[in-house]
């Protein structure tokens, strides 16, 4: 857990606590305190989220080199190998992940987590649909590891590629709250590079 988690913590429970204060007053029928409380409460949040936007938009995404992990908590990712292969119209790379889970006595699984492949102008590549492969929410024992394959077609000529990971859109709270997390409001997701020849 980092200070960052912890902050989020902090203010979760106090804007709780404050919450709690205002229906307190209002019920007793202090309606200005009641008010005076909700308007703090209000300017507190606002300056919070601020501050998340803020340090999104200034802090570099992360990138982790090729065959280091990106975890979140315990459980870990990270890129094993690429083959490719091109033709006349695009280039096929095929994608060997490594899913992992580092605890161990506890069986983890990390729920809506996306790869897609991101050229050097920006433009992003979902992986194609392949039920075969081992998805990322597989439960994976203390100290397992598994691997698993994505596809990415990406049309010639190909430049530069980069591979980003990160929590769909319904799976980003609180992640999408906290300071400097991948999730948050405005961050950009974290770089997986790629060991392409």
């Amino acid at each position: 857990m980092t200070p960052f988690d912890l902050l989020f913590v902090l203010v979760f429970f106090a804007s709780v606590a404050l919450l709690g204060l205002a229906a307190v007053h209002a019920v007793r029928g202090r309606l200005a305190h009641a008010v005076r409380v909700l308007a703090s409460l209000m300017v507190g949040l606002a300056l919070y989220l601020v501050l998340v936007v803020a340090v999104s938009l200034t802090v570099p995404p992360r990138t982790v080199a090729a065959g280091e992990n990106r975890c979140f908590d315990d459980w870990c990712m990270g890129v094993v190998a690429v083959a490719h292969t091109a033709t006349e119209t695009a280039v096929v790379y095929t994608v060997t992940l490594r899913l992992a889970n580092q605890a161990r006595r506890v069986a983890q699984r990390e729920q809506g987590v996306v790869v897609y492949m991101v050229d050097e102008t920006g433009q992003s590549f979902p992986a194609a649909v392949d039920e075969t492969a081992v998805p990322f929410n597989v439960l994976l024992q203390p100290s397992e590891v598994v691997t698993t394959t994505r596809t990415f077609r990406v049309p010639a000529p190909v430049g530069s590629l980069r591979l980003a990971v990160a929590h769909d859109g319904g799976r980003r709270f609180p992640g999408l709250f906290i300071i400097n997390d991948d999730s948050s409001l405005g961050h950009q997701p974290t770089w997986l590079s790629l060991p392409l020849p």
